[in-house]
Protein backbone atom coordinates (compact mmCIF):
# COMPACT_ATOMS: atom_id res chain seq x y z
CA UNK A 1 0.00 0.00 0.00
CA UNK A 2 1.26 3.55 -0.88
CA UNK A 3 2.05 5.93 2.42
CA UNK A 4 0.31 8.57 1.85
CA UNK A 5 0.02 10.80 -1.55
CA UNK A 6 3.10 12.25 -2.73
CA UNK A 7 4.01 15.84 -3.81
CA UNK A 8 3.16 15.64 -7.27
CA UNK A 9 -0.24 13.57 -6.06
CA UNK A 10 -0.84 16.64 -3.62
CA UNK A 11 -0.63 19.27 -6.55
CA UNK A 12 -1.80 17.72 -9.29
CA UNK A 13 -4.45 20.46 -9.64
CA UNK A 14 -1.71 22.93 -9.24
CA UNK A 15 0.54 20.91 -11.91
CA UNK A 16 -2.66 20.88 -14.31
CA UNK A 17 -3.43 24.50 -14.34
CA UNK A 18 0.30 25.32 -15.05
CA UNK A 19 -0.09 22.93 -17.69
CA UNK A 20 -2.74 24.80 -19.15
CA UNK A 21 -1.10 27.92 -19.52
CA UNK A 22 2.40 26.38 -20.60
CA UNK A 23 -0.11 24.25 -23.75
CA UNK A 24 -1.80 27.57 -24.36
CA UNK A 25 1.93 29.62 -24.47
CA UNK A 26 2.86 27.12 -26.64
CA UNK A 27 -0.19 26.51 -28.91
CA UNK A 28 0.08 30.54 -29.29
CA UNK A 29 3.86 30.77 -29.58
CA UNK A 30 5.18 28.24 -31.45
CA UNK A 31 2.13 26.63 -33.28
CA UNK A 32 4.65 24.74 -35.49
CA UNK A 33 4.94 22.48 -32.32
CA UNK A 34 1.25 21.43 -32.30
CA UNK A 35 1.47 21.28 -36.26
CA UNK A 36 4.18 18.80 -36.42
CA UNK A 37 2.46 16.41 -33.56
CA UNK A 38 -0.60 16.59 -35.26
CA UNK A 39 0.77 15.24 -38.57
CA UNK A 40 2.09 11.80 -36.51
CA UNK A 41 -1.40 9.62 -36.42
CA UNK A 42 -2.46 6.48 -36.91
CA UNK A 43 -6.41 5.50 -37.11
CA UNK A 44 -6.71 9.00 -35.43
CA UNK A 45 -4.39 7.88 -32.51
CA UNK A 46 -1.87 10.56 -31.87
CA UNK A 47 1.61 8.22 -31.68
CA UNK A 48 3.53 11.23 -28.97
CA UNK A 49 0.37 11.06 -27.16
CA UNK A 50 0.40 7.38 -27.18
CA UNK A 51 3.61 7.22 -25.98
CA UNK A 52 2.98 9.34 -22.90
CA UNK A 53 -0.47 7.67 -21.94
CA UNK A 54 1.71 4.39 -22.07
CA UNK A 55 3.58 6.02 -19.36
CA UNK A 56 0.96 6.97 -17.82
CA UNK A 57 -1.12 3.54 -17.44
CA UNK A 58 1.71 1.01 -17.49
CA UNK A 59 3.11 1.67 -13.94
CA UNK A 60 -0.37 1.50 -12.63
CA UNK A 61 -1.00 -1.86 -14.20
CA UNK A 62 2.33 -3.03 -12.06
CA UNK A 63 0.54 -2.12 -8.84
CA UNK A 64 -2.31 -4.68 -9.64
CA UNK A 65 -1.62 -8.23 -8.44
CA UNK A 66 -4.35 -10.41 -10.21
CA UNK A 67 -4.13 -12.99 -7.92
CA UNK A 68 -5.66 -11.23 -5.36
CA UNK A 69 -8.80 -11.94 -7.15
CA UNK A 70 -8.72 -15.37 -5.55
CA UNK A 71 -9.67 -13.35 -2.29
CA UNK A 72 -13.07 -11.92 -3.84
CA UNK A 73 -14.68 -14.38 -1.56
CA UNK A 74 -12.83 -12.29 1.87
CA UNK A 75 -15.26 -9.05 1.74
CA UNK A 76 -17.98 -10.30 -0.83
CA UNK A 77 -20.39 -7.56 0.09
CA UNK A 78 -17.90 -4.89 -0.53
CA UNK A 79 -17.20 -6.53 -3.85
CA UNK A 80 -20.83 -6.24 -4.63
CA UNK A 81 -21.11 -2.18 -3.34
CA UNK A 82 -17.77 -1.60 -5.66
CA UNK A 83 -18.91 -3.46 -9.06
CA UNK A 84 -22.96 -2.41 -8.83
CA UNK A 85 -21.27 1.28 -8.33
CA UNK A 86 -18.98 1.47 -10.70
CA UNK A 87 -20.83 -0.09 -13.79
CA UNK A 88 -24.65 -0.27 -13.18
CA UNK A 89 -24.48 2.78 -11.24
CA UNK A 90 -21.93 5.53 -11.87
CA UNK A 91 -21.95 5.86 -16.02
CA UNK A 92 -25.63 6.37 -16.01
CA UNK A 93 -25.69 8.94 -13.51
CA UNK A 94 -22.74 10.68 -15.14
CA UNK A 95 -24.79 10.93 -18.26
CA UNK A 96 -28.03 11.96 -16.34
CA UNK A 97 -26.27 14.48 -14.46
CA UNK A 98 -23.72 16.23 -17.29
CA UNK A 99 -27.15 15.95 -19.96
CA UNK A 100 -28.71 18.23 -17.55
CA UNK A 101 -26.24 20.30 -16.34
CA UNK A 102 -24.78 20.61 -20.31
CA UNK A 103 -28.31 20.57 -22.26
CA UNK A 104 -30.62 22.63 -19.55
CA UNK A 105 -28.92 24.41 -16.71
CA UNK A 106 -26.20 25.37 -19.03
CA UNK A 107 -27.87 25.80 -22.06
CA UNK A 108 -27.23 29.52 -22.34
CA UNK A 109 -23.73 29.52 -22.21
CA UNK A 110 -22.56 26.34 -24.15
CA UNK A 111 -23.44 25.81 -27.95
CA UNK A 112 -25.27 22.56 -28.47
CA UNK A 113 -21.89 21.20 -30.72
CA UNK A 114 -19.54 21.71 -27.37
CA UNK A 115 -22.30 20.10 -25.40
CA UNK A 116 -22.17 17.13 -26.92
CA UNK A 117 -18.98 16.89 -26.56
CA UNK A 118 -18.51 18.18 -23.13
CA UNK A 119 -21.11 14.94 -22.56
CA UNK A 120 -19.16 12.33 -24.23
CA UNK A 121 -15.90 13.41 -22.40
CA UNK A 122 -17.92 13.49 -19.25
CA UNK A 123 -19.16 10.07 -20.10
CA UNK A 124 -15.63 8.87 -20.62
CA UNK A 125 -14.72 9.96 -17.25
CA UNK A 126 -17.96 7.91 -15.88
CA UNK A 127 -17.36 4.53 -17.61
CA UNK A 128 -13.96 4.61 -16.06
CA UNK A 129 -13.28 4.26 -12.64
CA UNK A 130 -10.38 4.43 -10.27
CA UNK A 131 -7.81 2.00 -10.63
CA UNK A 132 -4.50 3.28 -8.90
CA UNK A 133 -5.15 6.91 -6.88
CA UNK A 134 -7.40 4.46 -5.09
CA UNK A 135 -4.37 3.14 -3.14
CA UNK A 136 -3.85 6.27 -2.08
CA UNK A 137 -7.24 7.44 -1.06
CA UNK A 138 -7.66 3.79 0.97
CA UNK A 139 -4.41 4.56 2.42
CA UNK A 140 -5.14 8.05 3.80
CA UNK A 141 -8.78 6.52 4.73
CA UNK A 142 -6.95 3.68 6.88
CA UNK A 143 -8.71 1.26 4.42
CA UNK A 144 -8.18 -2.50 4.12
CA UNK A 145 -5.55 -3.09 2.08
CA UNK A 146 -6.44 -6.49 0.80
CA UNK A 147 -9.71 -5.63 0.06
CA UNK A 148 -8.32 -2.44 -1.84
CA UNK A 149 -6.02 -4.66 -4.02
CA UNK A 150 -9.36 -7.47 -4.94
CA UNK A 151 -11.11 -3.91 -5.27
CA UNK A 152 -8.86 -2.68 -8.23
CA UNK A 153 -8.45 -6.36 -9.13
CA UNK A 154 -11.60 -6.94 -9.94
CA UNK A 155 -12.50 -3.57 -11.35
CA UNK A 156 -9.07 -4.17 -13.99
CA UNK A 157 -10.66 -7.31 -15.33
CA UNK A 158 -14.37 -5.80 -15.80
CA UNK A 159 -12.99 -2.75 -17.93
CA UNK A 160 -11.88 -5.05 -20.53
CA UNK A 161 -15.42 -6.35 -21.48
CA UNK A 162 -17.99 -3.25 -20.26
CA UNK A 163 -15.62 -0.43 -20.62
CA UNK A 164 -16.42 -0.08 -24.77
CA UNK A 165 -19.82 -1.54 -24.81
CA UNK A 166 -20.70 1.42 -22.05
CA UNK A 167 -19.67 4.18 -23.98
CA UNK A 168 -20.75 2.97 -27.30
CA UNK A 169 -24.70 2.74 -25.66
CA UNK A 170 -24.70 5.86 -23.44
CA UNK A 171 -22.82 8.08 -26.37
CA UNK A 172 -25.26 6.60 -28.72
CA UNK A 173 -28.34 7.84 -26.46
CA UNK A 174 -26.79 11.35 -26.39
CA UNK A 175 -26.70 11.47 -30.16
CA UNK A 176 -22.96 11.29 -30.52
CA UNK A 177 -21.42 9.00 -33.27
CA UNK A 178 -19.34 6.87 -31.90
CA UNK A 179 -16.81 4.67 -34.51
CA UNK A 180 -16.83 1.40 -32.71
CA UNK A 181 -13.25 -0.19 -34.39
CA UNK A 182 -11.59 3.12 -32.72
CA UNK A 183 -13.24 3.06 -29.59
CA UNK A 184 -11.94 -0.93 -29.32
CA UNK A 185 -8.51 0.29 -30.87
CA UNK A 186 -8.30 2.58 -27.69
CA UNK A 187 -9.63 -0.01 -25.46
CA UNK A 188 -6.52 -2.62 -27.10
CA UNK A 189 -3.77 0.84 -26.55
CA UNK A 190 -4.74 1.90 -23.77
CA UNK A 191 -6.02 -1.16 -21.42
CA UNK A 192 -5.09 -4.83 -22.85
CA UNK A 193 -1.52 -3.59 -23.95
CA UNK A 194 -0.23 -2.19 -20.87
CA UNK A 195 -2.00 -4.83 -18.52
CA UNK A 196 -0.46 -7.40 -20.78
CA UNK A 197 2.94 -5.61 -19.98
CA UNK A 198 2.23 -4.81 -16.27
CA UNK A 199 1.34 -8.84 -15.49
CA UNK A 200 4.56 -9.89 -17.52
CA UNK A 201 6.91 -7.61 -15.80
CA UNK A 202 5.20 -8.62 -12.66
CA UNK A 203 5.58 -12.24 -12.99
CA UNK A 204 8.91 -12.16 -14.36
CA UNK A 205 10.98 -9.28 -11.81
CA UNK A 206 9.37 -11.37 -8.75
CA UNK A 207 9.95 -15.02 -10.67
CA UNK A 208 13.80 -13.14 -10.65
CA UNK A 209 14.15 -10.97 -7.69
CA UNK A 210 11.46 -11.65 -5.41
CA UNK A 211 8.30 -10.03 -4.29
CA UNK A 212 9.90 -8.11 -1.26
CA UNK A 213 12.07 -6.67 -4.20
CA UNK A 214 9.40 -5.99 -6.61
CA UNK A 215 7.64 -3.87 -4.03
CA UNK A 216 10.00 -2.29 -2.14
CA UNK A 217 12.33 -1.37 -4.82
CA UNK A 218 10.90 -2.13 -8.42
CA UNK A 219 7.59 -0.51 -8.72
CA UNK A 220 8.89 3.02 -7.11
CA UNK A 221 11.28 3.23 -9.90
CA UNK A 222 8.15 4.28 -11.96
CA UNK A 223 6.86 6.87 -9.08
CA UNK A 224 6.92 9.90 -11.45
CA UNK A 225 6.41 8.34 -14.19
CA UNK A 226 2.98 8.61 -14.36
CA UNK A 227 2.71 12.05 -13.29
CA UNK A 228 5.60 13.30 -16.00
CA UNK A 229 3.44 11.60 -18.72
CA UNK A 230 0.31 13.15 -17.74
CA UNK A 231 1.55 16.36 -17.70
CA UNK A 232 3.19 16.08 -21.15
CA UNK A 233 0.18 15.05 -22.04
CA UNK A 234 -1.68 17.54 -21.15
CA UNK A 235 0.92 20.17 -22.00
CA UNK A 236 0.36 19.00 -26.12
CA UNK A 237 -3.34 18.82 -25.33
CA UNK A 238 -3.42 22.26 -24.13
CA UNK A 239 -1.42 23.49 -26.95
CA UNK A 240 -4.39 22.65 -29.59
CA UNK A 241 -6.99 23.69 -27.22
CA UNK A 242 -5.48 27.04 -26.96
CA UNK A 243 -8.37 28.79 -28.99
CA UNK A 244 -11.06 27.07 -27.04
CA UNK A 245 -9.97 27.83 -23.75
CA UNK A 246 -9.44 31.62 -25.03
CA UNK A 247 -12.61 32.37 -26.49
CA UNK A 248 -14.64 30.24 -23.70
CA UNK A 249 -12.81 30.70 -20.51
CA UNK A 250 -15.96 30.08 -18.31
CA UNK A 251 -16.29 26.40 -20.27
CA UNK A 252 -13.53 25.18 -17.96
CA UNK A 253 -15.47 26.21 -14.64
CA UNK A 254 -19.40 24.88 -16.49
CA UNK A 255 -17.83 21.53 -17.11
CA UNK A 256 -16.70 21.35 -13.92
CA UNK A 257 -19.85 21.75 -11.99
CA UNK A 258 -21.58 18.37 -12.77
CA UNK A 259 -18.37 16.20 -12.54
CA UNK A 260 -17.93 17.49 -8.89
CA UNK A 261 -22.06 17.00 -7.98
CA UNK A 262 -21.35 13.22 -9.24
CA UNK A 263 -18.23 12.60 -7.98
CA UNK A 264 -19.63 13.81 -4.61
CA UNK A 265 -23.47 12.29 -5.05
CA UNK A 266 -21.54 8.45 -5.93
CA UNK A 267 -19.47 8.57 -3.07
CA UNK A 268 -22.27 9.06 -0.50
CA UNK A 269 -23.83 6.39 -3.04
CA UNK A 270 -21.77 3.44 -1.85
CA UNK A 271 -20.69 5.14 1.28
CA UNK A 272 -24.22 4.53 2.71
CA UNK A 273 -25.10 1.81 1.11
CA UNK A 274 -21.86 -0.09 2.65
CA UNK A 275 -23.41 1.67 6.02
CA UNK A 276 -26.69 0.26 5.73
CA UNK A 277 -24.81 -3.41 4.58
CA UNK A 278 -23.15 -2.60 8.04
CA UNK A 279 -19.74 -3.29 6.90
CA UNK A 280 -16.52 -2.04 8.29
CA UNK A 281 -15.30 1.67 7.86
CA UNK A 282 -11.86 0.12 6.46
CA UNK A 283 -13.95 -1.67 3.42
CA UNK A 284 -16.85 1.12 3.33
CA UNK A 285 -14.23 4.09 2.74
CA UNK A 286 -12.19 2.30 -0.36
CA UNK A 287 -15.58 1.21 -1.78
CA UNK A 288 -16.80 4.95 -1.64
CA UNK A 289 -13.34 6.15 -3.33
CA UNK A 290 -13.41 4.17 -6.11
CA UNK A 291 -16.32 4.66 -7.37
CA UNK A 292 -16.10 8.70 -7.04
CA UNK A 293 -12.20 8.56 -8.57
CA UNK A 294 -12.03 8.33 -11.92
CA UNK A 295 -9.41 6.58 -14.35
CA UNK A 296 -8.83 10.13 -16.01
CA UNK A 297 -5.55 8.46 -17.88
CA UNK A 298 -7.74 6.32 -19.58
CA UNK A 299 -10.76 8.44 -20.32
CA UNK A 300 -8.30 11.11 -21.77
CA UNK A 301 -6.85 8.58 -23.80
CA UNK A 302 -9.88 7.32 -25.41
CA UNK A 303 -10.94 11.12 -25.85
CA UNK A 304 -7.96 11.98 -27.79
CA UNK A 305 -8.07 8.84 -29.87
CA UNK A 306 -11.88 9.21 -30.40
CA UNK A 307 -12.52 12.96 -30.96
CA UNK A 308 -9.12 14.71 -31.50
CA UNK A 309 -6.76 16.57 -30.22
CA UNK A 310 -8.28 19.97 -30.29
CA UNK A 311 -11.88 18.40 -28.90
CA UNK A 312 -14.20 19.46 -26.27
CA UNK A 313 -13.89 15.31 -25.27
CA UNK A 314 -10.83 15.95 -24.55
CA UNK A 315 -10.75 19.39 -22.81
CA UNK A 316 -13.92 17.94 -20.40
CA UNK A 317 -11.88 14.88 -19.37
CA UNK A 318 -8.87 17.37 -18.52
CA UNK A 319 -11.47 19.06 -16.45
CA UNK A 320 -12.03 15.70 -14.53
CA UNK A 321 -8.03 15.48 -13.92
CA UNK A 322 -8.29 19.43 -12.69
CA UNK A 323 -10.78 19.05 -10.27
CA UNK A 324 -10.02 15.25 -8.84
CA UNK A 325 -7.79 15.62 -6.19
CA UNK A 326 -9.34 18.83 -4.76
CA UNK A 327 -12.48 16.93 -4.33
CA UNK A 328 -10.94 13.90 -3.39
CA UNK A 329 -9.33 15.38 -0.49
CA UNK A 330 -12.18 16.67 0.88
CA UNK A 331 -14.08 13.31 0.31
CA UNK A 332 -11.39 12.03 2.68
CA UNK A 333 -11.84 14.57 5.29
CA UNK A 334 -15.67 13.40 4.76
CA UNK A 335 -14.88 9.53 5.59
CA UNK A 336 -12.32 10.16 8.49
CA UNK A 337 -14.81 12.50 10.46
CA UNK A 338 -17.34 10.45 9.85
CA UNK A 339 -15.75 6.57 10.96
CA UNK A 340 -18.28 6.58 14.02
CA UNK A 341 -20.76 5.61 11.95
CA UNK A 342 -19.55 2.41 11.27
CA UNK A 343 -18.58 1.70 14.74
CA UNK A 344 -20.45 -0.94 16.52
Amino acid sequence: MKQGISFFERYLTLWVALCIVAGIIVGQLLPVIPETLGQWEYANVSAPIAVLIWLMIYPMMLKVDFRSVRNVARQPKGIVVTCVTNWLVKPFTMFGVAWVFFFVIFKAFIPANLANDYLAGAVLLGAAPCTAMVFVWSYLTKGDAAYTLVQVAVNDLIILVAFAPIVALLLGIGGVSVPMDTLLLSVLLFVIIPLTAGIITRVVVVKRRGIDYFNRVFIHKFDNITILGLLLTLVILFSFQGETILSNPLHIALIAVPLVVQTVCIFFFAYSWARWWKLPHSVAAPAGMIGASNFFELAVAVAISLFGLQSGAALATVVGVLVEVPVMLMLVRIANRTHHWFDK
